[in-house]
């Protein structure tokens, strides 16, 4: 296949942002999105919401005219590092595209945006029974992480509000 052309989402482009609504409904719709499809208040305030947040940057794959994967990124900021990080906070490959690159040519646009904004690290979170999804960033170089063996890995954790 050839490699997938990625463009930033432009949330003043219809199509574009149909694309971007389209991609984010499908993951949601899935087992590890919760399952349920995005509810048409969603739809309605999203790209608008998002269009005010200048540290989201939103990227779409596509195969020819066909949007086939969506990454949501967020910048961060490590105090540790003393700089910015990115932490991938979706990431999305259409089932009829799947295991032919497009997440890893998704990944590796992340981390060029990354090295670019001279960011200290990549992040994100993955469910612990999306066992493809887990292996595949292993192979693109993300671990658990730890400050001290003692203390063991960190883990993600939430608290509605």
């Amino acid at each position: 296949m050839t490699p997938p052309a990625i463009r930033q989402v432009n949330f003043d482009d219809p199509a574009c942002t149909a694309d971007f609504l389209d991609l984010l409904d499908h993951y949601m719709r899935g087992p590890s999105g919760g399952g349920k499809a995005m509810t048409p208040a969603l739809r309605e305030s999203l790209p608008a919401a998002l269009r005010q947040r200048p540290t989201v940057l939103s990227f779409i794959a596509y195969a020819g005219s066909r949007a086939v994967g969506l990454i949501n990124c967020v910048e961060g900021f490590s105090t540790f590092a003393g700089r910015p990080l990115l932490n991938i906070h979706d990431i999305v490959v259409h089932d009829d595209f799947r295991r032919q690159g497009i997440g890893k040519a998704l990944l590796a646009h992340a981390e060029h945006i990354a090295r670019a904004r001279n960011c200290c690290k990549l992040t994100l979170e993955v469910l612990e029974g999306n066992v493809e999804a887990r292996r595949a960033y292993e192979g693109f170089g993300f671990r658990g992480y730890q400050l001290d063996p003692a203390m063991g890995q960190a883990h993600f954790m939430e608290k509605k509000i």
